[in-house]
């Protein structure tokens, strides 16, 4: 079974937390879909290039259909010509890829379970930085050692906001807007307490 770090309130080592053993045993495979279809969402969706119907241009025959000994030429707007339509351009299209509520779940329970079998799952009653202070919040983060940090908070107060959105390692959302692809992107979390049941009992 799984097992998250469990922090005290100056961020050191105080025990663990086991997860549920039902965890072990989801597929991978639900977290590759829910990562592919949260980064097909985020596509922009722009790219356009115009066909030979809708460049300007043409009309006339740009030379007579035989005697010239080359192939027939009906339109200037042709692919073939310089100006001419594109062939096979992109057009707008729709990127969005269905994952159902149960593979969303699976994916954030495997998630979730993945960052604890890496020891990179650290729960905590309250990530509070009442200075505002980013020395402050730097000093937390050294202690847990990792590469970069995904905190995840209830309720973000203003200033434990300001302590942390200068640091370029790490990310401060609510527990609203925490999902398996940010969980699975950073090399540890940091999690509330209230935070982490509330999600485990959700999925």
């Amino acid at each position: 079974m799984s097992k998250a770090i469990v922090l005290n309130e100056k961020f050191e080592n105080n025990g663990e937390v086991v997860l549920p053993a039902s965890y072990d045993e989801i597929n991978s495979h639900n977290l590759y879909l829910y990562v592919k279809s949260y980064l097909a969402s985020l596509r922009s969706n722009t790219a356009r290039a115009k066909t030979r119907a809708e460049v300007s241009g043409g009309g006339k025959k740009p030379k007579a259909q035989k005697g010239s000994g080359a192939a027939r030429w009906g339109s200037k707007r042709s692919p073939l010509f310089v100006g001419g339509g594109q062939a096979f351009g992109p057009t707008k299209r729709n990127y969005n890829q269905k994952v159902n509520k149960k593979q969303k779940a699976l994916a954030l329970k495997y998630a979730i379970n993945a960052q604890a079998n890496n020891g990179s799952l650290f729960v905590v009653d309250s990530i509070k930085i009442e200075s505002g202070k980013t020395k402050e919040a730097v000093a937390v983060l050294n202690k847990l050692n990792k590469r970069d940090t995904l905190i995840v908070c209830d309720v973000i107060d203003e200033k434990t906001y300001l302590a942390f959105r200068n640091i370029k390692n790490c990310y401060v959302v609510e527990k609203q807007e925490v999902n398996a692809y940010l969980i699975a992107a950073y090399h540890s979390v940091l999690i509330e307490k209230s935070v982490l049941d509330a999600l485990t009992k959700e999925a």
